[in-house]
């Protein structure tokens, strides 16, 4: 089946009791059991399993070409999930420019917990090749990267990784299965932020996990068990109905994308464009060989922080907040919104500067919000 096709139907069977076609919200913590020792279709307590959880689990899974999916309460409880994947003395290499979410997890907590974390850009294979030493035993990858937009070698990592039997990870949260399709490039383990273009409404926090590995997938099935940091129904619910519009949207997302960054990097107040869709990216090549397209994400440099509250604050249209992915378009400041957490001086070594705004383009006609980042950026002095 087509993309489209799976979004809609992939664990969205009818109900077996109405026939209802949109997957019911089982609002309910239990279930009654027909005996002792015999629940009913499987279904004990709510925090193991849930019908509606179990639907966008099965979902995103067919989506990504993955054999299992579990659903987390949240991007990061899905991403904290994955790292129960190595324990105390284990070795971790990781994207420098990750998220600031992810990079406080993994350098405040977990580093805690005696796991070794080595940050190195992942898009110089070469660079990821040193750094795995023999306690590796894993690889995280976020492609393209938040929010400078670096893409990485999803096979070319995954055939090193592969080599000396080392875990690839890849948060596919900017890109969406739609987009990309690392299990197909060699990544082991894909996870999601469904706050982000699964939902795509911004009405929903929620965060994905999905793999092929049977033995792996024991093993977050547990740990999602035992922690509990579960996907409520509601939530569930909400995301299914996002994924089936994923295709639409996406497109959508991306057309507008090419157009707002054209614009931009024409622009004389823009110093700098982060996009991969841009001839200018030096990894433009790469992300039209790995990518179905270049998404609706895009960062630019206006110089300054005056320069950049002074955009951020003039858009009439796109609202200043946190989050991307969603139908409206969002603005936002990563220096100090998503990526406050990271080093001062680690932020400038990776062009996180002072000057940078990220947009995510929305769902909106093109030429409005082309125009509304054309009058903030006259705002500049």
């Amino acid at each position: 089946m087509g993309f489209a096709t799976t979004a809609i139907h992939a664990g969205n069977e009818p109900d077996p009791t109405t026939g209802a076609v949109s997957v019911p919200i089982y609002q309910t913590s239990t279930y009654a059991q027909e005996g002792l020792g015999k629940p009913r279709g499987g279904f004990e307590y709510a925090r193991t399993q849930n019908p509606t959880r179990l639907a966008v689990e099965r979902n995103v899974a067919a989506l990504e070409g993955a054999r299992f999916g579990f659903a987390f309460a949240s991007g990061m409880s899905a991403i904290d999930a994955v790292l129960r994947l190595v324990k105390a003395g284990d070795h971790v290499v990781v994207s420098d420019n990750t998220y600031g979410g992810t990079y406080r997890l993994f350098s405040r907590i977990l580093s805690n917990y005696g796991i070794e974390f080595s940050f190195v850009d992942t898009s110089d294979s070469g660079e990821v090749e040193r750094a795995l030493k023999e306690n590796t035993r894993m690889v995280y990858v976020e492609t393209p990267t938040n929010p400078v937009m670096t893409v990485t070698d999803l096979t070319a990592v995954s055939e090193l990784a592969r080599a000396r039997g080392v875990r690839v990870v890849c948060d596919n949260t900017f890109m969406s299965p739609y987009l990309q399709r690392p299990i197909e490039l060699g990544a082991d383990i894909v996870l999601h932020s469904a706050t982000k273009y699964l939902n795509g409404h911004s009405d929903s926090v929620g965060g994905v996990v999905v793999l092929n590995d049977e033995q792996d997938a024991e093993w977050l099935k547990f740990v999602q068990n035992s922690v509990g940091a579960i996907l409520s129904p509601f939530d569930s619910w909400l995301t299914l109905r996002g994924t089936k519009t994923l295709a639409l949207r996406m497109e959508q997302h991306d057309k507008s994308g090419r157009a707002v960054a054209a614009f931009l990097e024409e622009h004389p107040k823009v110093e700098k464009l982060y996009y991969p869709g841009s001839l200018s990216h030096k990894q433009h090549e790469l992300a039209k060989r790995q990518q179905r397209g270049f998404g609706g994400m895009v960062s630019f440099d206006v110089g300054s922080l005056e320069n950049a509250r002074a955009v951020l604050e003039g858009c009439r249209l796109l609202t200043l907040a946190e989050s991307l992915g969603a139908v409206e378009s969002l603005i936002s400041h990563p220096a100090t919104m998503t990526h406050a957490s990271v080093l001062p001086a680690t932020r400038q070594r990776l062009g996180i500067t002072d000057g940078l705004v990220r947009v995510s383009v929305g769902l909106e006609d093109t030429d409005d919000i082309i125009a509304d980042l054309d009058q903030a950026l006259g705002k500049i002095k």
